[in-house]
């Protein structure tokens, strides 16, 4: 059982971290820790940027006591860990320019609480990996830096992250957690830990690889149903047939999954088959479906740039020299997460024909995207032009809704509608 001396350390506080130290703080005391000094001096200040944690719910845990009862304990400080005796792993699991597993960001993770491991201490890992690799890969290295023996001075757990970024309604609490441990005894201590804040439940899984497996598998079932439905958009675009029509016309059978077009990015949904996809290589066997629909969802920031450039010269437009403006640059929308978003493929397919891009975003941070794509965001509507050859809604954050596009455009102006979110009438094509 759980008891309330018990201590929980967080490694990682960014979308996925930060939302689960915030809600076991109201019942633990949490070691929050972090690599990026400005991440938690911003945190420390009562700021989330990520916007995952309401300002006030974040400063009403905090607390800078490291003996305190419960409350949140930000540091970078590698002695600060040693007080738990629960170790949380939230990082991040990229891929690399090959789409290969990058394992680094947990493998450092490991080694930190591998360095401060004690007996009877449970390490749990929330990042997305391939099944196995917790085992495989993760515990060697605690292991390793520890000097402890797996399974009789320390145990492991897996529960996998399902932190929807941006949304507010399905939030860390209020989606059901899979839950798993090394051993029937420490799974059910893992499960009986969460489910002091999971109010949405738990579900126990017979084991870490099964728990692994579940992850990866959800990602990739909606990257092959959205593959299916970007699919669709390029058939009907051939045949003159308004996808989103035919979609709401489908729809209306109760069994029909409603799955819309459009690019698929972030940090989950374009990255996670890739592991599974690498560990069934690995295997010996070449998962045909699951790569078909990478290789579709991958393609669909190109095509929209293509079609777009298609439609300006059906026009009248000349290329080279145009300008062109694209409506966002997060993954998702009303969301400031910029992670392995697609639309940079528009913008570096638009500029491979010469074409002037702007990009404004009123939810993306300038600094960010400087960093990650260097590109120079606009920062406000009134440093837009009055005339861009080409318009394309990339993202549908709200504030687009009250843009006002027919400043925007020039008499020959192509508006493409990635999201639908604009009338059927006001826009030259749209997925």
């Amino acid at each position: 059982m759980t008891h309330s001396e018990d201590k929980i350390a967080i490694i990682g506080l960014g979308y996925v971290g930060l939302p689960l130290a915030v809600e076991f703080a109201k019942q633990f005391f949490v070691v929050g820790f972090d690599i990026n000094k400005q991440r938690i001096n911003e945190l420390n200040s009562g700021i989330d940027k990520t916007l995952e944690v309401d300002n006030d719910n974040l400063k009403s845990v905090l607390t800078s006591d490291l003996s305190a009862d419960k409350g949140l304990y930000i540091t970078d400080s590698l002695e600060a860990l040693a007080v738990a005796n629960y170790y949380i792993i939230t990082v991040p699991t990229p891929t690399d320019e090959l789409k290969r597993p990058v394992f680094i960001p947990l493998i450092k993770a490991s080694e930190t609480v591998g360095k401060v491991l004690k007996n009877d201490d449970i390490v749990v890992y929330e990042s997305t990996v391939y099944p196995g690799a917790t085992e495989d890969i993760c515990i060697p290295v605690l292991e390793k830096v520890s000097g402890l023996k797996f399974n009789k001075d320390f145990y492991a757990g897996y529960s996998p992250e399902r932190i929807n970024p941006g949304d507010k309604k399905h939030t860390v609490t209020k989606i059901l957690k899979v839950t798993s441990g090394s051993t029937p005894e420490i799974a059910e201590r893992v499960d009986r830990l969460y489910k002091k804040v999971i109010t949405a439940g738990t579900h126990l899984a017979p084991s870490i690889k099964v728990a692994e497996a579940a992850k990866v598998i959800e990602n990739s079932q909606r990257d092959i149903n959205i593959a299916f439905v970007n699919e669709l958009s390029k058939i009907f675009r051939l045949l003159d047939i308004d996808t989103k029509a035919v979609l709401e016309a489908a729809g209306t059978k109760w069994n029909f999954l409603k799955f819309s077009p459009g690019l698929v990015g972030g940090h989950c949904i374009g990255v996670d088959p890739y592991y599974l996809a690498q560990k069934a290589i690995e295997s010996g066997y070449n998962p045909e479906i699951i790569l078909a629909g990478r290789k579709m969802n991958d393609s669909m920031g190109s095509y929209v740039a293509t079609e777009t450039v298609k439609m300006m010269i059906n026009k009248g437009a000349t290329i080279k020299g145009s300008n062109a403006l694209v409506l966002g640059i997060t993954f998702k929308e009303n969301c400031p997460d910029i992670r392995n978003s697609r639309v940079i493929d528009i913008i570096e397919e638009l500029q491979s024909y010469h074409v002037n891009v702007d990009v404004y975003d009123p939810w993306a941070s300038e600094e960010e995207v400087k960093h990650e794509y260097n590109l120079d965001l606009k920062s406000s509507v009134n440093d837009l032009q009055s005339s861009y050859d080409a318009i394309i809604l990339a993202v549908s954050h709200n504030e687009f809704l009250e843009l006002s596009i027919d400043n925007l455009k020039s008499d020959k102006c192509v508006v493409f509608d990635v999201k639908s979110l604009l009338p059927i009438d006001t826009v030259d094509a749209r997925l």
